[in-house]
């Protein structure tokens, strides 16, 4: 980033938006500017739970144009979803086809919390340019190998650049039922006695981190809900007068 004129008005809120995200992250997506050009931006975004691109990880890029923040950036998705094309500039109400809806209070975080609410989208609400409906089961199938899916700029997969919570894996490959006891001749009583609860100190597979390191965790990965909050209030109603002025 040497050289960068910082006294200019795109480049100070570019940085300012980078150190927020960077003290304040999210475990529903991460961001960051290229070393080498801050008006680009590669993201990784957690797919919405209780849809079919739950589990997925989703890695595109957001290019700010140099009138920023005064005109809206663009949004070109990298990672394979049944849901946009890649290497496709999107059309959704928060970015550059759709200027005249656009304010200067917006930014990165709201683009990438937009982009999640248009996801599960359907119909003619998804109809758009970039968009696509591929079949649910092939969406799910494209989620599962989204997780490994590498970006050629980042060089690293976006389950790296996007880890699952603290504690997701081990939930998933924990037993739903702890195994019953045996009776043996040397320990009849082994029939009667009660299992351990699966997440109960008794059980070996669970090893508990130490408490300062859940804190620590929970620290670093408490999302920002009230500004995320706000964005999606504020994308609602954006959207709402798009639908007016189409229909």
């Amino acid at each position: 980033m040497a050289g960068l004129n910082k006294n200019n008005s795109a480049v100070k809120r570019i940085l300012q938006e980078a150190r927020e995200l960077a003290n304040d992250p999210s475990p529903e997506y991460s961001a960051a500017p290229l070393e080498d050009d801050i008006f680009e931006w590669h993201c990784t975004l957690r797919g919405p739970a209780g849809t079919e691109f739950e589990g997925g990880l989703y890695h595109f890029r957001i290019l700010l144009p140099a009138e920023y923040p005064f005109r809206p950036p663009s949004i070109m998705m990298l990672t394979p979803s049944g849901r946009f094309e890649t290497d496709t500039k999107i059309c959704i109400s928060f970015t550059s086809y759709h200027e005249e809806l656009w304010q200067p209070a917006w930014g990165v975080r709201t683009a990438i919390i937009g982009l999640q609410g248009f996801f599960p989208l359907s119909g003619k609400a998804a109809v758009g340019i970039g968009s696509i409906e591929h079949p649910i089961v092939e969406r799910k199938r494209l989620a599962q190998l989204s997780r490994t899916w590498t970006c050629p700029v980042c060089r690293e997969p976006n389950l790296a650049l996007l880890p699952d919570p603290v504690g997701t894996s081990s939930e998933r490959s924990a037993p739903s039922e702890p195994p019953a006891p045996v009776s043996t001749p040397n320990n009849p009583d082994a029939a009667l006695a009660t299992p351990p609860a699966p997440n109960s100190l008794s059980s070996p597979q669970v090893v508990d981190p130490p408490r300062a390191q859940v804190l620590q965790v929970k620290r670093q990965q408490r999302p920002p809900i009230l500004l995320d909050t706000a964005i999606c209030l504020i994308l609602v109603l954006a959207c709402g007068i798009v639908f007016r002025r189409m229909f």
